[in-house]
C-alpha cells in the first residue's frame, strides 16, 4: 500500500515539476504575445518569425556546430578509451577508472575555470614566441565540450563491453586477423547501442552546456545558452524562443519515440530467435 502510494506521489511530483511548465511553454507558444504569461489569442505567428530572427538563428546553429562536433570527437575518444582500458590488466584498469570518475563529480565551474586559465597561458606562451592567437575561439570551446562529455561516452559504452565476451576478441587474434580488424568487426558490433546512447548524451550536455561556454567563447560567439543569458541581463526574453524552445521539445520526443520503436522492435526480434532456437531443440 505504502509502496503504491510513494510511487503515484513520484509520478504526480515529475508531471508537475517537469511536464507542467513545458505544457505552459507550449501553449504560450501559440500566442503572439511579446510578454511571458499575456494570452493575445490563437496564432502560429512565433513558429515563422522565429527563423526570421538572425540572432536566434545564428545561436542555434553554433549550438548545433559545436554540439555535434564535440559529441563526435567525445564519442571516438571515449569509445577507444573505453575499449583500451577494458582490456587493460586489473590494477591499471581500477587506476583508469577512478581518473575517469573525477570529472564526472567535478564542478563544472572548477573545469571551466581551470581550462580558461590553461587556454591563457598557452596564448601568452606562443605570443612571447611571436605566434599571433585568436583566443577564445572555436577549438577552445570544442576542447571544452569534449573534456565535459568525454567520460559519459565511456560510462555508457564500458557495460556494453562488459555484456560481451571477452574471448571473442582473442579468438579473432587467434584466427589470423589483425587487432585493428579484430575491434571493428567483433567488438565495434557489440558496443554500438553503448556507442548511440554516448554520442547522444554528449550531444546533449552540449547542447545544454552554459558554463563551460561562457568562460571559453569569444564574445561575439553565441549559443543558444549564452544568447538567452545575454538578451535576459539586457531585457525579457524574445517571445519567439517560446516557439524555438517547441521545436527542440517535438525534435526530443521524435527521437525518443523512435529509439522506444527500435529498442522494442530488438526485442521482439530477439525473442522471436529464441522461440525458433526452442523449437529447434
Amino acid at each position: 500500500m505504502i509502496k503504491k502510494i510513494l510511487a503515484k506521489v513520484y509520478v504526480y511530483l515529475i508531471l508537475f515539476l517537469l511536464y507542467l511548465p513545458i505544457l505552459f511553454l507550449i501553449i504560450y507558444s501559440f500566442t503572439p504575445a511579446e510578454t511571458t504569461g499575456v494570452w493575445e489569442g490563437f496564432s502560429f505567428e512565433l513558429y515563422g518569425r522565429v527563423f526570421l530572427n538572425e540572432k536566434i538563428m545564428r545561436a542555434l546553429l553554433n549550438t548545433l556546430i559545436i554540439a555535434l562536433s564535440s559529441a563526435t570527437v567525445a564519442t571516438i575518444l571515449g569509445t577507444l578509451g573505453a575499449i583500451g582500458v577494458f582490456y587493460m590488466k586489473k590494477r591499471p584498469q581500477r587506476i583508469m577508472e577512478g581518473i575517469n570518475e573525477i570529472p564526472v563529480v567535478n564542478a563544472e565551474i572548477v573545469v571551466a575555470i581551470s581550462l580558461a586559465i590553461l587556454f591563457r597561458v598557452f596564448a601568452n606562451f606562443l605570443e612571447a614566441r611571436g605566434v599571433a592567437t585568436n583566443s577564445p575561439n572555436f577549438v577552445t570551446l570544442l576542447i571544452g565540450h569534449v573534456v565535459l562529455s568525454i567520460s559519459f561516452v565511456y560510462l555508457n559504452v564500458k557495460p556494453k563491453l562488459q555484456q560481451m565476451n571477452p574471448n571473442d576478441y582473442e579468438a579473432a587474434l587467434d584466427l589470423g586477423a589483425k587487432p585493428m580488424y579484430a575491434i571493428r568487426k567483433v567488438v565495434l558490433p557489440a558496443i554500438v547501442p553503448g556507442i548511440i546512447s554516448g554520442f547522444m548524451l554528449a550531444f546533449t550536455l552540449s547542447l545544454d552546456d552554459f558554463i563551460i561556454t561562457n568562460f571559453l567563447r569569444n564574445q561575439s560567439f553565441d549559443t543558444l545558452s549564452t544568447y538567452v543569458q545575454g538578451v535576459i541581463v539586457r531585457a525579457a526574453i524574445p517571445a519567439e524562443m517560446r516557439a524555438l524552445t517547441t521545436y527542440i521539445v517535438l525534435v526530443t520526443l521524435a527521437v525518443v519515440l523512435v529509439s522506444g520503436i527500435k529498442r522494442e522492435s530488438r526485442s521482439s526480434r530477439k525473442a522471436m530467435l529464441r522461440a525458433q532456437k526452442r523449437e529447434v531443440l
